[in-house]
């Protein structure tokens, strides 16, 4: 079944409401300064809102406007797989590749003319976004710092740094000898967030400790 022009301008509307509502969600994203911002979700939006659209009216009656949606779910799903790294004991882009994926849908629901589902799902994705963005340990999951620090090792130095750091063991420990002198070298992971002010205070306490360095996330 095809369309005449007055069919064709309205799908046009249908595609300029799939535009406005990934600008929204992605808008909402690029002020997070997530890696999927304004650009990804609006044309992974109105994209899905395209391939409903012609999955229901340019193959006529052969069409199958189900199989069609299902490939669009299972493609912008492969899209949000490349979002998703494992880094410094962090799983990173997860939900921004959960975004994009619910934005298909709200592109769907567009090209299916389901308009009140579309600006309705919309504002609830803007909505939950923020409300888990709140300042709430409910909400967030335990982040990983990485520290490497050197020190002289003359007898029980090695426990003194896992208790002050709240770590169990060390990464990537080298242990080095010069005449009498034993210096470890390590790389660890805590959940406690050290500034500068306190890793200088660490170091006078413990003159033992060599060197300090606060390692960033790559």
């Amino acid at each position: 079944m095809g369309c005449n022009m007055t069919q064709e301008l309205r799908i046009l509307l249908d595609l300029g409401l799939s535009v406005l509502l990934g600008f929204i969600i992605g808008f909402e994203r690029k002020l997070r300064f997530k890696e999927a911002g304004i650009r990804t979700h609006t044309i992974v939006c109105v994209g899905s809102a395209l391939m409903m659209v012609v999955s229901k009216y340019a193959f006529g009656s052969a069409a199958d406007s189900a199989r069609v949606a299902a490939q669009i779910v299972s493609g912008v799903g492969f899209l949000g797989a490349g979002m998703i790294v494992y880094r410094q004991h962090e799983v990173r882009g997860l939900t921004t590749a959960a975004g994009v994926w619910a934005t298909a849908g709200v592109g769907m629901a567009c090209g299916g003319r389901l308009y009140v589902v579309a600006v309705g799902a919309t504002a609830i994705l803007v909505v939950v976004q923020c409300i888990f963005h709140l300042r709430c340990r409910v909400f967030h999951s335990k982040r990983y710092y990485s520290v490497k620090i050197e020190f002289l090792q003359t007898g029980d130095e090695n426990k003194r740094i896992k208790e002050i750091f709240g770590t169990d063991r060390f990464n990537h420990l080298i242990i080095t000898r010069d005449s009498d002198k034993v210096t470890y070298s390590a790389t660890l992971n805590t959940d406690k967030e050290f500034s500068s002010t306190r890793l200088n205070q660490i170091m006078s306490e413990n003159d033992f400790i060599l060197s300090i360095e606060r390692c960033e996330n790559e």
